[in-house]
């Protein structure tokens, strides 16, 4: 759960007033569930995107509890319903039955004493469990501490509270949060972000054999003075034979090209011993994602493959969208692999099933220009011994975007104009095409077979258009997606 400190005491404290009076019951469910409906229909649609996860209303941030329950995936999301800014956390909810078409549920969790942060979920026995991070205001210094919570529901829409909460207390720092469950053998496991005494980021890890009495088992990693001060939203899994340590660090200084987001999300590939606890680093962190809004990433596993989605927005930067009602989005699921010494992602498979028409397949000229609905997807090829450059832009002004192959550096650029810009050395090791998501304000860009992608949120006004600013011709496959996520 990402937090911005110097500011978050303030709102902290105000909403201790307002969350002292929110009970999770029945009733106020039913209110909370009113009162979204009743503000869906002030929403202004311009922005809202088509097949992204976002907020019914309000504000939406960490993807929380990625999991599969009763035939479903489940994920639910940090949430204030009542203002389109950060507030009192609750956690919004909705399933799909392949990744890709997603249904609203009701809120699943609403603060009291504590505000919900963010957290995971796991299935024990039958039961559909949630931990969470249950954040509270106090009158010492800094004004807040964090401690595990759990939630259970038996039908996967109805969660209530487990009455001997917190079942893991903060611990020397207050910062102790994001808490992500794995089951191995009979134990599960958990690993909390926090940081040490001397402000430095770290990851812990705990065990428990009833997700109730936890036991510290070590720290798994650490930063050492250059990696931030703060490691959010961590996750830890095998992945093709590797460990890998999933993590978003706050405070990374900018060095070249890289960490030029407010905050990072990136991973750490390494080898792990249930016997020692003890995490040994083979691979130095590496950014996941390279576009502009990425962060507080999410995975789980099902069927043998490891999915991966994240927060599409990020801390201290403008969201056009909140005069609308509504701000934040999820990114569309990704498929998590290892290439050698580093994490390749594609989008998951399910995503053709969006594909309503073909709008143009065959070549596309310079300086030719096509128009395109809000929700497209392109496959383009090109020359790479050769400059790329692709605009695309609103068709009624707006928001627009750059996109460029710069041959001599070989780097992928995505550009926002004025000098925001996002770029990363590319070597495709089999595909020499790039896959575009549109959608009505966002573009991901996946680069061949998932070695580089870039996330960004983009604002244009009415449908897209593409315009091939390059000296050559490329090959592209053009597709019209159909909306996948309620209206």
């Amino acid at each position: 759960m990402a937090c911005i400190q110097n500011v978050i005491v303030l709102i902290c404290f105000l909403a201790t007033v307002y969350s002292g009076s929110v009970k999770q019951d029945d009733s106020s469910k039913v209110e909370l569930e009113q009162y979204i409906e009743s503000k869906k229909s002030e929403i202004n649609p311009r922005y809202r995107l088509h097949y992204h996860v976002t907020p019914p209303v309000g504000w939406m941030n960490d993807p929380n509890g990625f999991s599969y329950y009763n035939g479903e995936f489940h994920l639910f999301y940090q949430f204030y319903p009542y203002d389109s800014i950060w507030g009192p956390m609750h956690w919004g909810h909705v399933s799909s039955p392949d990744l890709v078409h997603w249904k609203q549920l009701p809120t699943a969790l609403i603060p009291e004493a504590e505000m919900c942060f963010s957290g995971s979920a796991v299935v024990d026995d039958d039961t559909f469990t949630l931990i969470y991070t249950g954040r509270e205001v106090i009158d010492e210094e800094p004004h807040y501490k964090e401690s595990q919570y759990l939630a259970f529901s038996d039908d996967g829409i109805n969660f209530h509270k487990y009455k001997g909460n917190p079942v893991l207390p903060s611990s020397d720092s207050a910062d102790f949060r994001d808490p992500k469950v794995w089951k191995h053998g009979d134990k599960w496991y958990l690993v909390l972000g926090s940081k040490t005494h001397d402000e430095r980021g770290k990851v812990v890890l705990y065990s428990s054999k009833d997700l109730k009495n936890w036991e510290y088992l070590s720290v798994i990693g650490e930063s050492n003075g250059e990696m931030g001060y703060m490691w959010e939203c961590p996750d830890f899994f095998e992945l093709d034979g590797k460990f890998v340590l999933l993590m978003s660090p706050q405070g990374l200084e900018p060095k070249g090209d890289r960490y030029k987001n407010t905050y990072q999300t990136g991973y750490i590939i390494g080898s792990f011993s249930y016997e020692t606890y003890e995490f040994i680093p083979e691979v130095e962190f590496q950014e996941l994602d390279f576009g502009h809004d990425f962060y507080a990433t999410q995975t789980m596993e099902h069927n043998g493959k490891r999915y991966v989605v994240g927060w599409f927005s990020m801390w201290e930067v403008p969201h056009p969208e909140d005069v609308d009602g509504w701000a934040g989005a999820l990114t569309i699921v990704r498929e998590l692999k290892l290439s050698g010494n580093r994490i390749i992602m594609k989008p998951v498979n399910e995503m053709v099933t969006l594909r309503q028409n073909s709008i143009i397949h065959g070549s596309l000229l310079p300086d030719q220009i096509i128009n395109l609905p809000k929700a497209s997807e392109l496959i383009i090829e090109g020359d790479l011994t050769e400059d790329i450059e692709l605009l695309l832009e609103g068709s009624m002004g707006g928001g627009k975007v750059w996109l460029r192959w710069n041959r001599e550096a070989g780097k992928v650029i995505v550009d926002r104009g004025s000098g925001d810009i996002r770029q990363v050395e590319w070597v495709p090791t089999k595909s020499h095409s790039w896959r575009i998501f549109l959608d009505a304000s966002s573009i991901e860009l996946f680069c061949g077979e998932g070695e580089v992608v870039f996330s960004s949120r983009v604002y244009p006004h009415g449908d897209w258009i593409l315009n091939n600013l390059s000296s050559q011709s490329l090959l592209i496959d053009a597709y019209h997606l159909e909306r996948a996520v309620p209206a």
